[in-house]
């Protein structure tokens, strides 16, 4: 039974930096490319980063190139999303997915990120 567990959310002022972690269990964590996803209140959930299974490719939404650096560690089951030059705007339930079969699945439970202003 495939788990992930979000962690490392929290409030932060706008400029500043937070790091996520997903924790995975159940599967091959290895053999799966990861993502992370966002939903801001209101707005429907949205893609944010990705990493292939053997991490040297990433792909990210235009608005957080350059800012957040999505990473996994294979030998801890552990995928990360390091957040920096926060803004306002990035405020959201961050979740992260695993791929499985045709698309992004299994989604945790998700960890708060609140930026002020």
């Amino acid at each position: 039974q495939v788990q992930l567990v979000e962690s490392g959310g929290g409030l932060v002022q706008a400029g500043g930096s937070l790091r996520l972690s997903c924790a995975a269990s159940g599967y091959n964590f290895s053999s799966n490319d990861m993502a992370w996803f966002r939903q801001a209140p209101g707005k429907e959930r949205a893609f944010v980063a990705e990493i292939k299974w053997r991490g040297n490719s990433t792909d990210y939404t235009d608005s957080v190139k350059g800012r957040f650096t999505i990473s996994r560690d294979n030998a801890k089951n552990t995928m990360y999303l390091q957040m920096n030059s926060l803004k306002p705007e990035d405020t959201a339930v961050y979740y992260c997915a695993v791929w499985i079969g045709s698309g992004y699945a299994s989604w945790g439970q998700g960890t708060q990120v609140t930026v002020s202003s």
